[in-house]
């Protein structure tokens, strides 16, 4: 049986007549951490959703767990247990910490569901204090705990972090990358990452990619592109780091 979990073969993406994904391989295998970094603009959010099925990809395909979920309708990849944490978090602003965690919860594992809330809790203490809170009142670092805490509840094989990072703190930063290779290393969770911030998806990833127009331009482990010259001049403020 193949490890790998998700595969991108050949993708092309379009809006309207623009072409937003030119012909993308991406593999995925089970256990890893793989990031997509890249400039604005580059179509990383655009491969990102791709997977979930809103936009579909008009050529090529989208395999995950050895099935081709490429023409399947988003809420049905959803059942198979992908999880997404989106680009701009997106929570429910007037609901409670608590219940946008309700809301991720998957109805197949409901019996399971105050034991999720709990690990979520330790995950994120921060939750923990606030459940009760409306969504809309938190500050951004939480609000992020709080989208990736919302998708974990759906116990999800993969899950997909849509630039975390965005205007957070660099100490919120790191709480939330620590805690994504907690989960990781103690459950064997395979996360695929869409980011900015390359110097800190590079030092989390096992294997990562670039992205360049639509098109992946390079990809290596997470070390090897972290010591690449041309990475490092484009992505990491001319290898400060």
């Amino acid at each position: 049986m193949s490890d790998t979990l998700l595969s991108v073969q050949g993708v092309e993406t379009y809006y309207g007549n623009i072409r937003a994904l030119a012909g993308v391989n991406v593999e995925v295998k089970k256990g890893e951490i793989v990031s997509l970094i890249g400039a604005n603009g580059a179509g990383k959010s655009t491969l990102m959703m791709t997977v979930c099925g809103s936009p579909q990809a008009r050529t090529g395909s989208v395999i995950f767990d050895g099935e081709d979920i490429t023409r399947l309708p988003t809420h049905l990849i959803a059942r198979r247990r992908i999880a997404q944490s989106p680009e701009g978090r997106r929570i429910f602003p007037r609901m409670t910490v608590y219940e946008n965690l309700q809301m991720g919860a998957s109805l197949d594992n409901l019996k399971y569901f105050n034991e999720d809330v709990e690990k979520i809790f330790t995950l994120f203490p921060r939750l923990k204090e606030r459940q009760s809170q409306r969504g809309g009142t938190l500050s951004g670092g939480e609000q992020q705990m709080l989208s990736i805490g919302r998708a974990l509840m759906a116990r999800p094989k993969l899950l997909l972090l849509d630039e975390p990072s965005l205007g957070l703190a660099p100490l919120i930063v790191k709480g939330i990358f620590d805690a994504i290779k907690k989960l990781n290393q103690t459950e064997g969770l395979t996360v695929f990452l869409v980011e900015q911030n390359a110097f800190a998806a590079l030092k989390l990833s096992d294997r990562a990619y670039v992205m360049v127009n639509g098109q992946v331009t390079m990809s290596g482990s997470g070390k090897e592109l972290l010591a690449n010259p041309e990475v490092r001049a484009a992505y990491l403020e001319g290898g400060r780091h």
